[in-house]
């Protein structure tokens, strides 16, 4: 991995996470998988809900990586540690609670990446590893995450739509998820006057 990704990640060191934007993308494109899986292990480690400046290292890193992804076309070479760390977030909690509203931190780790991943809907050997692991956001309860989703899957379905075949039961549920509210009091609407003929 670059020494400067080393030290950040493996120090933990937010005062020199900013240097990685100055690094050229081709001079890091070769330990971007690396980093990712080391984002990984800090994101799953017990404390990393209550360490900010793990929260912040790691959203400053992903930033990087990503815009490198992006501009050096590299995204098939990195989509496995990509999609890894994508899907890690689901083992943890990703809608708020009580009044709070702010995004969990891997509601954000999420949500930085969604983009990345999906943006390549044309890409079938990124879409095999991605759309399973979409599929499941979708059922989460995060409603951001699975409004953007849910944009990205349709993009995916016009380009190659047999990836999303098998899982149309799951995408069938999100949809029926995000509109009960309004189906709930439709139907209640509905059979009130026949309430009052019985």
């Amino acid at each position: 991995m670059h020494q400067l990704f080393s030290q950040v990640l493996g120090q933990r060191d937010l005062s020199r996470a900013g240097d990685l934007f100055s690094l050229e993308d081709g001079e890091i494109e070769d330990c971007l998988s690396q980093a990712l899986d080391h984002i990984k292990a800090i994101s799953c480690s017990p404390d990393y809900l209550t360490n900010d400046n793990d929260q912040a290292v790691v959203e400053i890193c992903i930033m990087r990586i990503t815009t490198a992804i992006r501009e050096t076309g590299s995204i098939e070479r990195h989509s496995t540690a990509l999609v890894g760390l994508w899907e890690s977030c689901l083992e943890h909690k990703l809608t708020p609670q009580g009044e709070n509203t702010e995004d969990t931190p891997h509601a954000k780790i999420a949500s930085d990446i969604t983009s990345c991943i999906l943006q390549n809907y044309s890409c079938p050997s990124v879409m095999v590893l991605a759309v399973p692991v979409a599929v499941r956001f979708l059922l989460r309860g995060n409603r951001e995450l699975s409004r953007n989703m849910s944009s990205y899957l349709s993009l995916a379905a016009i380009a190659k739509a047999d990836l999303l075949a098998e899982h149309t039961e799951a995408i069938t549920l999100s949809v029926l998820g995000v509109f009960y509210p309004f189906i709930s009091d439709s139907m209640q609407c509905l059979s009130s006057p026949l309430l009052c003929l019985l």
